[in-house]
């Protein structure tokens, strides 16, 4: 920092008193709740999960920082809103984050630097990336206190818009632009992520379908070998090949939109018309139908349950399908099952909008890919700082940037003595008593 810009300046008056302005306050930071980062994450365990999948190719004597301590800073740093690795030659010295990966804020060595972190992000290989992608599955089970019953598997692509020529990206006509569109799997009811793929810009095929689906399971069948599992997913992922892939494995059911063809629209015609003719006859806005029937594509080997919902308005019909292994009634497969994988898109949108994920700008798709896991890590990070909030409180329920905003970025000073740190934060902060029972109840659980 040069000597200019420690120098005082004049702003406006207030209150007829002169304002004078300097950056020489010393030990401050703006990043106060990354302490509390720190908690979710010994007990979470992420950091030495991930580094364990890592060879460190360096010379032992001459590391100055462990693989650990930055992939804690990288997840830190993403969390708090600081999703370039660019941004570590800004905060290698802020007192919060250097505490936070466990260095003493004034007299402890400064943490790593944007090369530094650079050249972590585009050393995994193509096998310590697949142990990454594991790992991130082995965290989604374990995060659990005991196997559940039953899970519902959330499966989507997202358009991930790409600047340059980076591999693996393509021109989508559909996005009208080059992107990838990677692959997110998140368990449905709690929204913890299970994995992210970086895949090319296009819609994927029922043989990738299928493979991402046969390892995902496969791991998670490693920790509950017992739990029943039920994908859903749009039209995109309804293929043949994935269908027949969980109609043979036990224990895994599917509901999958359905793209609609001539044939399925003679068949539900005559439904359909009735709905159109009482809806006009009862002068209602809306009128909604629902059916079931059996089906089978001519590249199907079998006939399946097609369910089919009918919408007639003053504007016509509309007329939605999908299909499935299941059994239940077609209303309740369709409004409560079907309708509720829209919920995956708020997890992408927490995911991707409000971690930048789609910062992956490393011509290595391999680079990129690990990007998503540190963004996935952190998506961990908020989404257990969040559960821990006192239900009471709006927090509880708070999208990933208010919980930012309101619990992390949160000014500090930090003074360092001979045997203890002080940390003081305002008096006035608006969220004190959720900040300090938060606190609370990470230091009572412990690692």
């Amino acid at each position: 920092m040069s000597e200019d810009t420690l120098l005082p300046f004049d702003l406006p008056s207030v209150a007829r008193k002169k304002l004078s302005v300097a950056f020489d306050g010393g030990q401050l930071s703006s990043n106060a709740g990354v302490l509390v980062l720190r908690d979710v994450e010994k007990k979470l365990g992420l950091a030495a999960r991930l580094a364990a999948c890592i060879r460190d190719r360096r010379k032992p004597e001459r590391i100055e920082h462990p693989l650990e301590e930055m992939l804690r800073l990288r997840m830190f740093a993403i969390a708090a809103g600081y999703e370039d690795a660019d941004d570590c030659d800004t905060l290698r010295d802020d007192p919060i984050f250097k505490m936070a990966v466990g260095h003493a804020p004034e007299s402890g060595d400064p943490l790593c630097s944007q090369p530094t972190m650079s050249r972590l992000e585009n050393t995994p290989s193509k096998t310590e990336i697949a142990r990454l992608m594991a790992a991130l599955v082995d965290a989604f089970c374990e995060s659990y206190r005991r196997a559940p019953a039953s899970i519902t598997l959330d499966i989507d692509d997202t358009c991930d818009t790409v600047h340059g020529h980076q591999q693996l990206s393509l021109f989508n006509a559909h996005y009208d632009e080059r992107c990838f569109l990677p692959i997110h799997i998140y368990e449905a009811t709690s929204g913890k992520p299970v994995t992210m793929i970086l895949r090319e810009g296009k819609t994927p095929s029922g043989e990738e379908v299928r493979t991402v689906l046969k390892h995902v399971i496969k791991r998670i069948r490693r920790h509950w070998p017992k739990v029943g599992i039920l994908v859903r997913g749009d039209s995109h992922y309804g293929r043949d090949e994935a269908m027949e892939w969980c109609e043979e494995t036990p224990g895994v059911d599917y509901v999958f939109g359905f793209a609609g063809n001539d044939v399925l629209h003679a068949v539900t015609r005559e439904t359909a018309d009735a709905i159109a003719v009482q809806r006009a006859q009862s002068g209602k806005d809306k009128l909604r139908g629902f059916m079931a029937f059996r089906y089978g594509a001519k590249n199907w080997n079998k006939e399946r349950r097609l369910v089919a919902r009918i919408e007639a308005t003053a504007k016509g019909l509309d007329v939605r399908y999908v299909v499935t292994s299941l059994k239940a009634g077609a209303k309740h497969l369709y409004e409560t099952l079907y309708c509720a994988r829209g919920n995956a898109e708020n997890f992408i949108k927490l995911h991707k909008s409000q971690l930048a994920s789609d910062r992956t700008s490393c011509r290595d798709p391999k680079a990129n890919q690990f990007r998503l896991i540190l963004h996935t890590a952190a998506y961990w990070l908020l989404l257990a700082m969040r559960n821990a909030v006192p239900k009471r409180s709006l927090l509880s329920t708070a999208e990933f940037t208010t919980i930012r905003l309101r619990l992390i970025k949160i000014a500090a000073r930090v003074v360092e003595g001979a045997a203890r740190i002080r940390v003081y934060l305002p008096t006035a902060c608006p969220d004190r008593d959720v900040f300090r029972a938060l606190a609370g109840r990470l230091c009572a659980a412990g690692p």
